[in-house]
C-alpha cells in the first residue's frame, strides 16, 4: 500500500491535465520518445542490475521508490509494469522477483483506479447493457492479464528483460518514423 501513495497523488494532481481531450501528453511523439527512453532505462537496469536480492527483501525504502517509478506510467507510453519493473531492477531484484514486486505495487493502484472509474459510471447513469459488455470485458481483460503476467514471469526466469526493451525500442521508433513521415497523425 505504501507504494500506492506516491501514484494517488500524482494522479490526483494531474487530473486535469492526463484527462483532458487534446491534452499535449496524449500526443504520439510523447508516446513514442517514451517507449524509447523507457527501452534505454530497461535496457540499462538490466546492464546494472544485480539480480541478487529475493522479494522477502522488500524495504519500506523499496516500495517507495518502485511507487514513485510507478508515476512515470501517467505518461501515455510507459507501462506502469514496466517502469515498476525497471525500478526494481536497478535496486537489484531478481528478474522474477522484480516482476513479482512490480505486480503486486500494480494490484492497489490499478483496484482503486477501476473502483474510481466505477464509482463514475454508477453516477453517469450507465444502463443494464452497459453493465452488462463492462462485465464481460472486466472478465475477458482479467483472463488475458493472468496469460500476459504468467507468461512474463516464465520469460523472466529463464531469459532476460532485453527483448522487451528492444520490443519498446522498436515500437517507439515505429511511431516517431510515422509522425516524421507523415504515415501517422
Amino acid at each position: 500500500m505504501i507504494g500506492t501513495i506516491p501514484i494517488g497523488i500524482a494522479g490526483r494532481a494531474l487530473a486535469k491535465t492526463l484527462n483532458t481531450c487534446g491534452s499535449p501528453l496524449r500526443e504520439l511523439w510523447v508516446v513514442g520518445a517514451a517507449c524509447i527512453v523507457m527501452a534505454v532505462l530497461l535496457g540499462l537496469a538490466e546492464l546494472a542490475a544485480r539480480h541478487q536480492r529475493s522479494f522477502e527483501r522488500v524495504s519500506l525504502v523499496d516500495c517507495l521508490v518502485v511507487g514513485i517509478a510507478q508515476v512515470g506510467a501517467l505518461i501515455p507510453g510507459v507501462s506502469r509494469s514496466g517502469s515498476t519493473l525497471t525500478a526494481a531492477l536497478f535496486l537489484g531484484f531478481k528478474r522474477d522477483d522484480a516482476a513479482r514486486f512490480s505486480f503486486l505495487l500494480g494490484l492497489p493502484a490499478i483496484a482503486l483506479a477501476g473502483f474510481k472509474e466505477l464509482y463514475e459510471l454508477r453516477h453517469a447513469g450507465l444502463d443494464a447493457h452497459g453493465w452488462a459488455v463492462l462485465l464481460v470485458g472486466l472478465i475477458v481483460a482479467s483472463l488475458s492479464a493472468f496469460v500476459a503476467i504468467w507468461g512474463l514471469l516464465r520469460i523472466l526466469e529463464r531469459y532476460s528483460a532485453w527483448p522487451f526493451a528492444v520490443y519498446r525500442a522498436l515500437i517507439g521508433a515505429v511511431l516517431l518514423i510515422g509522425l516524421t513521415a507523415g504515415w501517422l497523425g
